[in-house]
């Protein structure tokens, strides 16, 4: 192959193993479209492909990855609008014969026992660290070892400001949920390998943060969850193969940053408005005010 197919929102690029996902930058192309820019997908992290007409004078070449290979899709269980598929590319009805062509060539490449199970491990790469957004109740941000939650003065549950910041090893998580912001009860949680008791509402849980309007978007939360899911699956991996001899391999967190001294100053008086609410106890109060002014 070695030819392009340029569609609606992307170009698909075959490669002699891959297809290589170039998508535009247009008013109208989806915003994770955006985000994602170009994705690699191997060949073998595909279990079929087809074409199927569409809307409007137009046709879908869509390819459908094995269960595992790809981490942005693990991730969204589902729950991605069809336009936001980044697996589909759309054509105008006058390229049929060529995708066809295309599609059929791909189908080739596919053929062969176990080509629709399940991947052993991610094969097409997942979104890169840092990323961060903005979730209703806190700031989330990845450097590739570490996971932080940093709550806002409005929107943060009692429970959390209780708990206060969190931050979360990759080696300390089994798996990661994501859950549309497109949808009511939208959160991203972690999932922690110790399986402890945990909250059934997110916005109680401190290894979650909450989506609203505007907040914790598609094409910002769920690149930052795929990444996590990669990462702990990637500790996850190393772990077991030091298990047999030597160390496991351990992601090493980086070096937190020292917090500014205003904002530790507004959380201590906002955990003063707390208290005075009856929110928390005396003891609550004085541990956490201790807490933050060993910040400083």
């Amino acid at each position: 192959m070695g030819d392009v197919l340029a569609g609606i929102h992307a170009t698909w690029e075959f490669e002699p193993d891959a297809v290589l996902i170039r998508f535009e930058r247009g008013i109208r192309t989806p915003k994770l479209f955006h985000a994602l820019r170009e994705r690699r997908i191997p060949h073998e992290a595909l279990a079929s492909v087809s074409l199927s007409p569409g809307k409007r004078g137009t046709v879908v070449l869509r390819a459908v990855p094995r269960p595992g290979a790809d981490p942005l899709m693990e991730v969204a269980a589902g729950q991605l609008k069809e336009g936001s598929d980044p697996y589909r590319l759309v054509l105008s009805a006058e390229r049929e014969a060529l995708a066809e062509t295309y599609a059929d060539e791909l189908r080739a490449r596919l053929a062969g026992p176990g080509a629709a199970g399940p991947a052993e491990r991610f094969l097409v790469a997942a979104p890169e660290a840092p990323l961060q957004f903005k979730a209703y109740d806190g700031k989330a941000s990845f450097d590739g070892a570490e996971v932080a939650f940093r709550w806002f003065w409005t929107g943060a549950s009692s429970a959390k400001w209780k708990a206060g910041d969190q931050s979360f090893r990759v080696r300390e998580l089994s798996g990661v949920e994501w859950r549309s912001p497109d949808v009511l009860d939208g959160h991203l949680r972690l999932l922690p390998r110790d399986g402890g008791t945990r909250p059934a509402q997110a916005d109680q849980d401190p290894a979650a943060v909450v989506f609203g309007l505007g907040y914790g978007p598609v094409h910002e939360s769920l690149p930052f969850a795929a990444a996590v899911l990669a990462a702990v699956r990637g500790a996850a991996r190393a772990g077991c193969s030091g298990a047999g001899g030597g160390e496991p391999v351990a992601v090493a967190a980086a070096p937190r940053p020292g917090r500014d001294p205003a904002a530790v100053a507004e959380r201590i008086r906002h955990l003063g408005e707390l208290y005075q609410a009856g929110l928390v106890t005396d003891e609550e109060f004085a541990a956490k005010k201790a807490e933050l002014l060993a910040e400083l």
